[in-house]
């Protein structure tokens, strides 16, 4: 398997360095100037190349186990609050992660930076695979399901420092759009491993490929990615950086707060309600396998969105397609509640994968927003002081559940609704 991959990495970093060249004279063939056109047009460099492959495949192997950990961790004997307080867990972990994951990557360079994130969710991946008890599972998380989150900042960082701003929507909805594929593939993948083997075996098996997967990356990534330059790493409080912020960048932070209490307060008992509350788990009216097909359609839909509005996003306002973002992350909690066949999940789905259709401008607006030589600092601070506050929402949905699930999809609705209000009224470009 590795050799496949590494030799398409090598494919696309001769794509990259055509499309970085400027040596070449006019006369260049017609295949080179075809490449070099598509290159330009993406915003594609040697660097992007390498934190796609780094996404595609230390994403494929979180995501193959990651949806059903609700079910992993009920299969182990957790009870119904910890999938609840997983994901809580992961939100806070993720927003601690933030901050010095994008100190780290302006210290040391994202490349290195990169590498130790990657090798903390190999140990997390192998901490599972070698335990299997439900506390394995939360000890695991802390290295494992906070890769995004740590290495988010720099991978943004990277970004801003190798595109000019009018590429920078189109660079960052390259990198979303490749984030995608294993986010559709691997749960997939990880169904079919639960159906056959079962949720406990099936888990430990899909996170035994992600190790592979992630060595796999740190190759791939460490040959594609240059050295670049560092600061002098000096870390400045999140406080400090925090009053930085313009007001057109706090109100941003506010309203995306409201939003992910309405994404997080039911993420985590999605896949329970919709395998075993909607369709019945135990008499498989629904498989795992199926659940993996409906984010898949969820990612599809995600795909058919990034390029065209990233375009779009890049030659004018951004500000339309953050606000049409946050009104179908309102939408889906609402539309979920009243899906009762595989047929209503799947619409429920697609309108989950329409909230990622302006997800690439609100990133590229915290780029353009955060102070300019503090561009990864200032994400991370951005995501430190997020996700912190959103870690509630995790802990009030699985109370929330107990109580009824229609409590907690309501109440998700009513914080996407305020959401999207505010950044409609309040927004600034």
């Amino acid at each position: 398997m590795g050799r496949p991959i590494l030799a398409a990495a090598g494919f696309l970093a001769g794509v990259m360095n055509i499309s970085t060249k400027d040596s070449h004279p006019a006369s260049s063939s017609p295949p080179i100037s075809r490449w070099k056109r598509i290159a330009d047009s993406l915003g594609l460099k040697r660097s992007i190349a390498g934190i796609l492959f780094m996404a595609v495949l230390v994403g494929m192997g979180e995501r193959m186990a990651e949806r059903f950990l609700p079910l992993y961790l009920i299969a182990l004997g957790s009870g119904m609050l910890w999938p609840g307080f997983l994901n809580a867990i992961n939100n806070l972990v993720g927003a601690l992660y933030s901050f010095p994951g994008g100190w780290l990557a302006e210290r040391v360079g994202p490349k290195r930076a990169l590498l130790v994130f990657n090798l903390m969710a190999i140990a997390g991946f192998a901490l599972v695979v070698a335990i299997p008890h439900w506390q394995a599972v939360i000890a695991g998380s802390l290295l494992f399901l906070s890769w995004s989150a740590i290495s988010l900042p720099g991978t943004m960082g990277l970004v801003s420092r190798v595109l000019p701003k009018q590429k920078q929507v189109m660079g960052v909805a390259l990198h979303s759009l490749v984030r995608r594929f294993p986010m559709a593939l691997g749960p997939i993948l990880g169904g079919i491993f639960i159906d056959a083997w079962g949720p406990v075996q099936g888990v430990r098996v899909a996170f035994s490929v992600a190790i592979v997967l992630a060595l796999i990356a740190i190759v791939a990534q460490q040959r594609l990615i240059p050295e670049t330059g560092s600061t002098s790493g000096d870390l400045e409080h999140p406080l400090t950086l925090f009053r930085g912020f313009s007001p057109a960048l706090k109100n941003l932070l506010l309203s995306d707060i409201l939003i992910r209490f309405c994404e997080q307060i039911p993420y985590a008992y999605v896949v329970v309600w919709s395998v075993e509350q909607v369709a019945g788990y135990k008499t498989a009216r629904v498989s795992a396998t199926q659940f993996g097909l409906l984010t898949s359609i969820e990612m599809a839909t995600a795909v058919l969105c990034y390029l065209p509005v990233a375009r779009l996003a890049d030659k004018g306002m951004k500000k339309p397609f953050v606000v049409i973002t946050f009104i179908n992350f309102a939408l889906f909690p609402l539309v979920l509640l009243f899906s009762r066949s595989f047929g209503a999940l799947a619409l429920a789905f697609v309108i989950r994968g329409l909230k990622e259709f302006g997800e690439p401008s609100r990133k590229a607006l915290i780029l353009h927003l955060a102070p300019e030589d503090r561009k990864s600092a200032a994400f991370g601070t951005y995501y430190l002081c997020r996700d912190t506050v959103v870690s509630l929402s995790a802990f009030a949905g699985a109370f929330l559940w107990r109580l009824a699930p229609s409590a907690n999809f309501l109440t998700a609705f009513a914080f996407g609704v305020l959401g999207a209000i505010w950044f409609a009224l309040f927004g600034r470009e």
